[in-house]
């Protein structure tokens, strides 16, 4: 290896899985998942980045990305970030391009804690040993028995103690399925467990805080998304009116949008998504925005892609342990996390970089591009 080593090469790769049923929430219903890979590479050492997002975002890897960051050196990851993100400015950066660049940019910080022979949390600095998870799921297209049965995976198979089902079935239009749900789940799962809900953004205003009230009866602690989070007041003014924190955050694609959330006093605790946001540079600027007005972030989705940098902020609250990602990353990579006991601990086994390693001729049979 070089003195000053630097990326030599960037890949990018495409997967599409099927759902294991149909899958909806409240504003969307989708039977298939695709995962982006990015790989950068610096002499014989690769590292690996990843997002959920359309396949043409690989274009925006292989066509603009890739021309700032090969030959940069691997070790400047925030500069290298700062060059994608200018590189885009005409391609426009909220969605397909941000997602290019968090894919991008965690395959730079796993190059680089395994140049260094680190794992990725020690590399950042530990805040914590081990990162809280929550079993997530629980699609409006579930009958009962799914529901009760995934359910109890997470409880009772592998011991987590928080669980999150989705509600607003039909924009907001099954109200009393919503509220049947949810008492199902709560006896499922028993009153030691905390139950979340996820409106995504389905219900309205008036709605969402009926909603909230009446739902405090099933111990709910956790509402996600009550209204569309492109409506900060509304939000904040929900919060006001319903005992659960309202949370919001994952179409989160630049540094501005938190700062937004967070000024307008919208959430309780602040969502955040690595592989929208600009990848774990970014995400580690959001959780340390809401550290300065006292709000603990969580992690959303692609729990292998932010267990590290979860475990590198002390205000972290949690980890989506979300069931299409989970799946996918069991069936694409070696090396995931156990979340036997409620939560994962990055680093643990002294893996380098995220642990991750792709499986080729698993992955093969589902690679599109």
């Amino acid at each position: 290896m070089s003195d000053t080593p630097v990326v030599e090469r960037v890949n990018s790769a495409v997967f599409t899985l099927s759902t294991d049923a149909p899958e909806a929430d409240g504003t969307l219903s989708w039977d298939s998942t695709t995962l982006v890979l990015a790989t950068v590479r610096c002499d014989d050492v690769t590292g690996l980045g990843y997002t959920y997002a359309p396949a043409a975002t690989a274009r925006v890897i292989d066509d603009l990305l890739a021309e700032v960051v090969v030959g940069a050196p691997a070790f400047d990851v925030p500069r290298v970030n700062e060059a994608m993100h200018r590189q885009v400015r005409n391609a426009g950066l909220p969605g397909v391009a941000a997602q290019a660049i968090a894919a991008v940019d965690i395959a730079l910080w796993d190059l680089k804690a395994r140049l260094l022979g680190l794992p990725l949390v020690r590399l950042l600095g530990a805040a914590r040993a081990d990162v809280a998870i929550y079993g997530s799921g629980g699609f409006t297209t579930y009958d009962e028995a799914r529901q009760e049965r995934q359910l109890r995976g997470w409880v009772e198979e592998t011991g987590i103690p928080r669980v999150k089902i989705k509600i607003a079935e039909s924009w907001g239009r099954c109200e009393k399925r919503d509220r049947q749900r949810v008492a199902r789940a709560r006896a499922t799962v028993g009153g030691a467990t905390e139950l979340y809900v996820d409106a995504n953004g389905g219900y309205g205003a008036k709605q969402a805080v009926r909603i909230g009230r009446a739902l405090a009866d099933e111990g709910v602690t956790w509402f996600e998304e009550p209204v569309s989070s492109d409506h900060l007041e509304t939000l904040s003014t929900i919060r006001d009116q319903v005992p659960q924190d309202v949370t919001a955050g994952e179409y989160g694609y630049t540094l501005p949008y938190f700062e937004h959330m967070l000024a307008a006093r919208a959430v309780d605790c602040l969502q955040a998504d690595a592989t929208r946001c600009g990848g774990i540079t970014v995400w580690l600027r959001v959780a340390a925005l809401a550290q300065a007005r006292g709000i603990e972030v969580s992690a959303h989705c692609a729990p292998q892609a932010h267990a590290h940098a979860a475990a590198a902020v002390p205000n972290v609250r949690h980890l989506e342990w979300f069931h299409d990602h989970v799946r996918i990353e069991r069936i694409l990579f070696d090396g995931v996390l156990d979340p036997t006991g409620g939560s994962v601990a990055p680093g643990a086994d002294g893996s380098p970089g995220l642990g991750l390693t792709l499986d080729t001729g698993r992955a093969q049979a589902y690679r599109v591009a």
